[in-house]
């Protein structure tokens, strides 16, 4: 059983506790004035800079490379081919191998005999400017012997053409999980003989398309190996990761190597990569002895980055008639695309524990498919695995909702974990250690307006409004705080979950807190102030956060899955506590009392039952001068800690969202959106509220607007922002957010993570309205992104092909029209 709180943010907490306080960020003024570390803004004596060719077929036979006219041209320095570096451009690595029969093709830098898929590199060209190497690198001329490609995922499944011939197969990997081989539940195909002879057995198949995470800053690398070590700045979430497989894989000492992330725009996992363009510029500069720099232009980043999601999913849903859940079955296949990236092949693995979602039922079996095809590779993107589970689970309970008959809310309540019942262990074999369903739902509901809401949608109905009300609901669980390491090895990854952090007093008093983790726009600096300030009583402005240069924090393994509070803050935590330990001693010495009766609070120990004290400041400088110290203590307050907690944490929340569904055009606005989240402790609530913000903006995009589309050639035909439709701030509602609080038990702090819920909770949520709407008209389904035309075409096929006309080329809404609502928003 857990205690579930419900707080509404405001700017102090009601205390005068720094965590729980809404305070600004303390980077938001370089990070908005752009004064400030991009990558792309730095400069080294001496810097040449790359441009990259890149392959304009999915699949080729690269004949020859003709180099001699971009190597004449002006300001040009070097043309290197992959032949050229193939002795020291080394090779991306995976992290992940699912099972220890995985295919994986090997994944050079630069191709030298074969592309995989359009935007691969071919050959680099290094020039005294930027603008010179891309000119120089139109005029390299490639000839390719165009091959069969893989690019229909379920094709490719079958082997129809193979994206890699040499493995004679497309699959890479077959990962299965079965509740009852587990332990963890009962047999499923039971479940499912049992509902097809007396209860509900729901079928449906669902489309996870391929997105893009289109960050704010375009991957950049300075790499400059002119001193005694090989310095790397680049845009990554990862500089640890990327320190450590550079080390591995091009047998350059990890101590010679210095990965620096300066100010990072946005990563969305997008960044969470070893990139092919990082191993180039070490391997040119290394060759060349010189810093070189590249900057990917925004078509590259679209082309070449790697990209997300892309899955079918398929889902056998068992329960009774009166819509208790008693078994699910997932069978997925995921494209990884050309290769196997760094997390790539794990990403649905991850998934696999969530598709119970936040429901209790016994029997549970999953099976994917990793399959490779020729476009671009595919890895984690924003909740990497946890949407797509999320997206399946809530849909099929709205379908069982409508097979049974009874509000979305209804078959929900009738089968979540209560929150008396938690800890709760999970058919999955998770245990989600806190949690309130309940009071997260009735808040909701309450914002949202809901039985008014669904007055209206019958009151249109009964019309029969040409525009129709949907309401979709969304109740989810997610696991954050990747860790903990022994469950991160247990399941093949090559790494660990632990997390580090050191705490230094300065003489004047000030501290420097060293994180692993790195941030690219979460708020680390102004959140692990605020704990430091609470630890240890110093004022919150006193307080320097460094990270992202593996010289200054040497330790860490980075930012994604919603860690760095959880994981990273904990370290954090520990290493301030030891600076307090460290300094009882001290001031024991100086106040000429036993530690046992000091108290320490507000940055000051005292003598308890009189006024003697000193401050930690006093102390911080008596060890810098260091005339006065305990026999045999160090002279230095500085402490380190790692931490790598026993669980996962669980936040969760309820989403409700209302559509408007034109159903003439298909055209789709959405009307309202509220979500409810329990993120546990919040150590800052404007950092939580713009957080949630933005990942619901990302999570309604993929619902309405996102859809990375290659043609039957593999050419990306969704490769510039004109095609690739990404929301601006103009093109969505005004949410309405809020929070319950039930701490996680995984950390003293209480956090649960943040980062991904939106995203998680609200594409199921948008969808779920969409169908909604329709769902009097016989549609049970519409595939993402609900665009107007495809809203139609769902009407028609539900209608049997007899809807009267073909949509309007721009479909539109009448402001005038009646049972219109004025309220802008976000639409199509």
């Amino acid at each position: 059983m857990t205690v579930t709180e419900q707080r509404t943010a405001d700017d102090s907490g009601g205390t005068t506790s720094e965590v729980g306080r809404a305070r600004r960020r303390k980077e938001d003024a370089r990070l908005i004035t752009g004064r400030t570390r991009w990558t792309d803004n730095l400069v080294v004596p001496g810097m040449l800079h790359l441009a990259m060719v890149r392959s304009p077929f999915a699949h080729a036979r690269i004949n020859s490379i003709d180099t001699t006219e971009a190597a004449a041209s002006p300001r040009v320095v070097a043309v290197l081919t992959g032949a050229d570096l193939a002795e020291t451009q080394g090779v991306l690595i995976n992290a992940w191998p699912i099972t220890p029969e995985q295919n994986a093709p090997t994944h050079t830098p630069v191709a030298i005999e074969r592309v995989a898929f359009a935007g691969e590199v071919v050959a680099v060209v290094v020039a005294r400017s930027a603008a010179a190497a891309r000119d120089a690198a139109e005029l390299v001329d490639v000839d390719y012997e165009v091959l069969p490609a893989a690019l229909d995922l379920k094709e490719a499944a079958d082997d129809v053409v193979l994206a890699h011939p040499e493995l004679g197969t497309n699959l890479s990997a077959r990962w299965v999980f079965d509740s009852a081989e587990a332990g963890t539940g009962q047999d499923v195909e039971r479940a499912i003989e049992e509902a097809r002879a007396d209860g509900i057995l729901i079928e449906r198949e669902y489309r996870q398309q391929r997105l893009i995470p289109a960050f704010m800053e375009p991957r950049s690398v300075l790499c400059d190996p002119t001193g005694d070590q090989l310095v790397l700045w680049t845009a990554t979430q990862v500089p640890h990761i990327v320190r450590y497989a550079l080390a591995a894989t091009t047998g350059m000492p990890e101590s010679k190597i210095r990965v620096v992330a300066p100010d990072v725009g946005g990563g969305f996992g997008g960044k969470l990569q070893t990139t092919p363009e990082e191993w180039i510029s070490v391997a040119v500069a290394r060759r060349l002895g010189r810093p070189v720099k590249y900057t990917e232009t925004r078509s590259e980043s679209l082309v070449a980055g790697h990209h997300g999601r892309d899955q079918w999913q398929n889902l056998t849903l068992a329960a009774t008639r009166d819509g208790r859940v008693t078994g699910l079955v997932v069978e997925l296949l995921a494209d990884l695309g050309s290769h196997v990236s760094l997390v790539g092949g794990g990403v649905p693995v991850l998934g696999a524990f969530m598709f119970n979602g936040i429901y209790k039922f016994p029997a549970y079996h999953f099976t994917v498919q990793t399959v490779l095809t020729n476009k671009t590779w595919t890895d984690a993107y924003r909740g990497a695995g946890r949407p797509e589970a999320t997206f399946a689970i809530e849909r099929l309970m709205d379908e069982l909702a409508a097979e049974v008959g009874v509000d979305p809310l209804e078959i929900r309540e009738r089968n979540w974990i209560t929150h008396e019942e938690f800890p709760f262990s999970t058919v999955c074999g998770l245990e989600y250690d806190s949690g309130n369903y309940e009071a997260a739902t009735a808040r909701a509901k309450e914002m949202f307006g809901y039985d008014e809401l669904r007055a209206e949608q019958a009151r249109r109905r009964e019309a029969g409004d040409r525009v129709q009300l949907g309401i979709g609901v969304s109740t989810f669980t997610e696991m954050c705080g990747l860790a903990p390491s022994r469950v991160l090895g247990s399941l093949d990854y090559g790494a660990g979950g632990w997390e580090h952090a050191s705490v230094r007093m300065l003489p004047t008093g000030t501290v420097e807190v060293v994180v692993g983790v790195s941030p690219h726009g979460q708020g680390h600096e102004t959140a692990f102030s605020q704990i430091v300030a609470d630890r240890l009583g110093v004022p919150f402005e006193d307080i320097e956060v460094l990270h992202g240069d593996t010289q200054v924090a040497p330790r860490g393994l980075d930012t994604y899955g919603s860690r760095s509070l959880v994981v990273g803050g904990e370290a954090v935590v520990r290493a301030a506590d030891k600076v307090v330990e460290k300094a009882r001693t001290l001031a024991a010495h100086l106040l000429e009392a036993g530690t046992d009766d000091l108290e320490f609070a507000r940055g000051r120990f005292t003598v308890r039952g009189t006024d003697q004290g000193i401050d930690l400041t006093e102390i911080s400088s008596a060890v810098f001068a260091a005339h006065d110290m305990p026999e045999g203590m160090e002279p230095s307050l500085d402490s380190d800690a790692a931490f790598d907690p026993e669980n996962f944490s669980f936040p969760h929340g309820t989403h409700l969202c209302a559509m408007e569904v034109d159903t003439e055009t298909g055209a789709v606005s959405m009307r309202k959106y509220v979500a409810c989240d329990d993120v546990g402790t919040i150590v800052n609530p404007l950092i939580v509220e713009g957080q949630v913000h933005g990942g619901l903006v990302q999570g309604i995009s993929q619902a309405l607007w996102e859809e990375a589309v290659h043609d039957d050639s593999g050419t990306l035909v969704s490769g510039s922002f004109v095609d690739y439709l990404l929301p601006t701030a103009a093109d969505t509602i005004s949410f309405e957010t809020d929070h319950t609080t039930s701490p996680a038990t995984s950390n003293s702090l209480g956090t649960k993570g943040v980062g991904e819920a939106g995203t998680i909770a609200s594409t199921p949520a948008v969808v779920n309205a969409v169908v909604d709407a329709l769902r009097h008209l016989g549609v049970q389904d519409v595939r993402m992104p609900c665009t107007p035309e495809r809203v139609w075409r769902a009407i028609r096929d539900a209608a049997g092909g007899t809807a009267a006309s073909e949509p309007a080329a721009m479909p539109h809404f009448d402001p005038d029209e009646p049972g219109r609502s004025s309220t802008e928003g976000a639409g199509s």
